[in-house]
C-alpha cells in the first residue's frame, strides 16, 4: 500500500460559503476519498489546525507521498515540520503540490525559487493539454480535457527548470501555463499540478482525480532512504579506500565534525 496524507489549509472551507458547499468536508477529505477508489493507495487526511499540522515526525517517517493545498496563511506552517518535510522528500518521500500551493513553505524551501506567477479570478475555462502522453502521471488521460470554470494562472512560472513537463494549460483568457511539472530533490519524486481553486468543484472532476491518483503511484519510491543522506562524516584515513598518508596541514582533526 502507498501511504499517502493529502493535507489541507482546511480555513476557506469555514469562512466562504460557496467553499463550504462544493467541499462541506473540506477539500482534503475528498481529495483521500478520490484516492481511496485505489486500492493500492491508503489515504489519510491532515489539517493546519492539527498539533504539528497534523505531521509529527514520527506520522512522516511513515509515509510514502504527502500531497499540500494551502492558501490563504501559507506563513502560518511551522519551520520545524517545513524542515522535516524537506528531510524526508531528501529521504524517498513524494510530494505533490496542487494549485495555490506553489507558495507554501515546503515549496519553495524544495525549490529554492520565488515559485510566483501571474493570475486572475474569473471563472475562465482551462483546457489542459497532456504534452508528455507517455508519462506514467498521463496514464489514462486524454490528449486535452477541459474545467469549465477556473482561476488563471500565467506565465512566468519562476520555478527551477523542471524534470518533465506533463501538462500545459490554456485559458480562455487567452494566458498559457505549465501546468505538471515533476522535480526530484534527493531520492524524492515532486509534482506540480496546477487546477484546484477552492471556489469551483474542481477536486470533484474525474480526470483530476485520476491525474492525483497517477501522481501518487509515480510520486512513490519504494527504495529505503538513502545512506547518510544527511550526514558529512569526516572520513579517517586509515578507512580510505585506497593507501595514503596525510600531506599538508588540515582545519579538522581526525573524527572531528565539520562546518556546517
Amino acid at each position: 500500500m502507498i501511504r499517502t496524507i493529502v493535507w489541507g489549509e482546511n480555513i476557506h472551507e469555514h469562512l466562504n460559503e460557496t467553499v463550504g458547499r462544493i467541499y462541506p468536508d473540506g477539500m482534503h477529505t475528498t481529495i483521500a476519498e478520490a484516492l481511496r477508489r485505489d486500492e493500492a493507495i491508503a489515504a489519510s487526511t491532515a489539517t493546519l489546525q492539527e498539533p504539528e499540522h497534523g505531521l509529527p515526525a514520527h506520522r512522516l517517517d511513515e509515509t510514502d507521498v504527502l500531497i499540500w493545498w494551502g492558501h490563504r496563511d501559507h506563513g502560518a506552517v511551522s519551520d520545524e515540520v517545513v524542515e522535516q518535510i524537506a528531510r524526508r522528500v531528501y529521504e524517498g518521500m513524494g510530494l505533490i503540490v496542487l494549485h495555490s500551493g506553489h507558495f507554501c513553505k515546503p515549496f519553495k524551501r524544495l525549490m529554492g525559487t520565488p515559485c510566483a506567477l501571474r493570475w486572475r479570478e474569473a471563472g475562465e475555462r482551462e483546457r489542459i493539454w497532456t504534452v508528455n502522453p507517455g508519462h506514467p502521471i498521463a496514464s489514462g488521460i486524454p490528449d486535452n480535457f477541459v474545467l469549465e470554470n477556473e482561476e488563471m494562472y500565467g506565465e512566468f512560472f519562476s520555478v527551477p527548470e523542471p524534470l518533465e513537463t506533463v501538462f500545459i494549460s490554456w485559458f480562455a483568457g487567452g494566458e498559457v501555463f505549465r501546468s505538471g511539472l515533476t522535480w526530484r530533490r534527493g531520492a524524492g519524486n515532486i509534482f506540480y499540478f496546477r487546477p484546484g481553486h477552492e471556489t469551483y468543484p474542481t477536486f470533484h472532476d474525474a480526470t483530476v482525480q485520476k491525474v492525483i491518483r497517477n501522481a501518487v503511484h509515480w510520486a512513490c519510491n519504494p527504495q529505503p532512504a538513502p545512506i547518510q543522506c544527511h550526514e558529512a562524516p569526516n572520513v579517517p584515513v586509515d578507512s580510505a579506500p585506497e593507501p595514503i598518508s596525510e600531506r599538508g596541514p588540515k582545519l579538522h582533526q581526525a573524527g572531528e565534525a565539520g562546518y556546517r
